[in-house]
């Protein structure tokens, strides 16, 4: 269990990285995953109690907020904004967290004002990857609608090229995952998220990592966290 009060946001644009480096913060310092996503799943009616690739045994529902080792990670969705506002602000006080979503909260100035009116963070971690990089991953990313399970046909293929491990059923790849649509969306949120970075960088809290491969990152991270919260797990273990 994570024994230090820690607030934490980890950026980045889209195919960066931000779900593996968050599923291995929550193994390597105790912090419970809590999906947005599959809350709004479920909220839906989607149902599928699954949790993504890679997540903890457990970790995928709403309800590890108050329970479980008392410390949260948060994933968002396209409606991050809002969820994410409530899961903070009904974490208990002395909860360590760490936001993520796909989009990089805080991605933009005024959600970074609207969090920074409910509490103070002490770091961010912004993930740099290069533009090419980025495309490629997002242009072979495909998705289990119904689980929110993520695939890459490059690096983590399902074991039936189309369809998902668990279920069989199709798999779709985002209108904003086809390349044609992928360089709008990473020079918007590069033009989105440039004064949060300078906003937080002014503050002496931003903590940047930059390359092209997710295994050679983590290291440095997992040096960052280990100097502010104790570690569960080794960096070999992880």
């Amino acid at each position: 269990m994570a024994s230090k009060l820690l607030r934490a946001v980890v950026l980045g644009p889209p195919g960066s990285g931000k779900g593996t480096v968050c599923e291995r913060i929550s193994r390597s310092f105790g912090l419970q995953h809590l999906s947005s996503g599959q809350f709004l799943r479920e909220s839906l009616g989607g149902g599928g109690g699954e949790c993504p690739r890679g997540a903890p045994p457990g970790g995928g529902t709403t309800r590890g907020a108050t329970e479980g080792t008392g410390a949260a990670m948060v994933m968002g969705t396209v409606m991050e904004m809002r969820m994410v506002m409530e899961m903070v602000m009904g974490a208990p006080p002395d909860t360590p967290w760490v936001v993520f979503s796909p989009w990089g909260f805080p991605r933009t100035l005024g959600q970074a004002e609207a969090l920074d009116r409910i509490c103070e963070l002490d770091l961010v971690i912004s993930l740099n990857i290069p533009f090419e990089t980025l495309k490629d991953r997002l242009s072979a990313r495909w998705v289990h609608p119904a689980s929110g399970r993520v695939y890459n046909m490059d690096f983590n293929p399902p074991h039936v090229r189309g369809v998902d491990d668990l279920t069989g059923e199709p798999l779709v790849q985002s209108e904003d995952d086809r390349p044609e649509a992928v360089a709008a969306r990473l020079r918007k949120y590069k033009d989105a998220a440039k004064p949060v970075i300078e906003m937080y960088k002014s503050r002496g809290i931003l903590h940047s990592f930059s390359g092209t491969e997710t295994n050679k990152i983590w290291p440095y991270v997992y040096t960052l966290l280990s100097s502010k919260i104790p570690p569960v797990l080794s960096d070999e273990e992880n």
